[in-house]
């Protein structure tokens, strides 16, 4: 017999795959250039989706982890929310208590993650450059980076929920490498390096396992090709081809690397303001999922933003101490949400008000 939890995910995982898939196939079947205009209406709908999933959990929060009773609910929230002091005498008081404070941490876990994704768009935009992939084939790389994503969030979110369960100092783990990446961040120098692609450790190891084609072939991931005169050129199966992987799967793969590296900042952000592993989970995708629009919105003009990168450095500092404190200081769901809303929109209003001089 499947739990609530159980089946309430894999709604939720069906139907976020169930509109990418519309999205891939339908929508963007064919690959083109993204306007500014299109990527804006897009990231729209995402972002109100995701507040609209929040006007969910507001309203029926409870129905993510089962509560009919009063066991139930205490039970949950001691496990997730135990801060929250609930009269057990109240039970729809308790229920109503628990679903706004789900909510509140989601927004707050989801505004985290869309914030720190932004300094994220510069490293994905150097991988596309340094790989000399097509504007037009951003989409679909991005796409396949979206499922994979998913597939490394769930592996990292549920696993940290279980080792956070049975050893609690992984929480002080969590807030001294948040506050690391966000000293680091202060005094890195803003620059840009470029990928050395042919001499990269990833691309190195993956040549040791399976045969690359060096140059792109359309949309394809996939192509026959053999060497003639010391080139590789494609060819069918009759003439010897073998089967390579193209410049635009490594590109993917790369792609998922850098998402490695962006969890150990966004998932330890999460659980600073919930131990939930669902409420993790789904802000976690829910900002993924319009990573893409969001990066054609933003490419072109995310470096007008030049108070962005100390505003990430500050919340990082915080809910890193937050982190390291969380036995002592309990900060509420509602302040750290407003934290977070304040940091960001300080952040936008210096770099518009106090923008970059330009060099003479």
């Amino acid at each position: 017999m499947f739990s609530t939890e159980t089946i309430f995910f894999v709604l939720f995982i069906a139907f976020i795959v169930g509109i990418l898939l519309i999205d891939m196939l339908v929508i963007d079947r064919k690959a083109h250039e993204v306007s500014m205009k299109e990527a804006g209406l897009w990231t729209a709908v995402w972002v109100a989706l995701a507040f609209c999933f929040a006007g969910f959990l507001w309203f029926h929060g409870d129905m993510v982890h089962g509560i009919e009773n009063m066991g139930d609910l205490q039970d949950v929230t001691q496990r997730y929310a135990s801060h929250l002091h609930i009269d057990t005498n109240d039970f729809e008081g308790g229920v109503s208590l628990y679903r706004h404070n789900m909510s509140i941490a989601y927004l707050s876990a989801y505004l985290l993650e869309k914030t720190l994704s932004v300094d994220n768009l510069f490293v994905m935009l150097l991988i596309f450059t340094s790989f000399g992939v097509s504007k037009v084939e951003y989409q679909h790389v991005l796409n396949w980076g979206i499922f994979g994503a998913i597939v490394l969030r769930f592996i990292f979110i549920f696993v940290g929920t279980s080792l956070i369960a049975r050893f609690d100092w992984i929480l002080l783990v969590f807030g001294l490498l948040l506050i690391y990446n966000g000293i680091k961040i202060l005094f890195e120098k803003e620059q840009e390096e470029a990928i050395d692609v042919q001499n990269h450790f990833a691309v190195r190891l993956l040549s040791k396992f399976f045969r690359i084609y060096p140059h792109f072939h359309g949309d394809a991931f996939f192509v026959r090709a053999k060497k003639t005169h010391g080139e590789m050129e494609v060819a069918t199966k009759s003439k010897g081809g073998k089967w390579c992987i193209t410049p635009l799967l490594v590109t993917v793969i790369f792609i998922e690397l850098a998402d490695i590296v962006f969890a150990f900042d966004s998932i330890p952000a999460a659980f600073s303001v919930s131990l939930d592993p669902y409420v993790v989970f789904f802000s976690n995708i829910l900002a993924i999922v319009g990573l893409r629009a969001m990066f054609f919105l933003l490419a072109g003009i995310a470096d007008k933003f030049r108070f962005l990168k100390p505003g990430i450095c500050i919340l990082l500092l915080f809910i890193g101490v937050k982190l390291l404190l969380h036995d002592y200081v309990e900060i509420d769901a509602i302040w750290s949400l407003l934290v977070i809303v304040s940091v960001l929109t300080v952040s936008i209003l210096l770099s518009l008000f106090i923008p970059k001089k330009q060099n003479s």
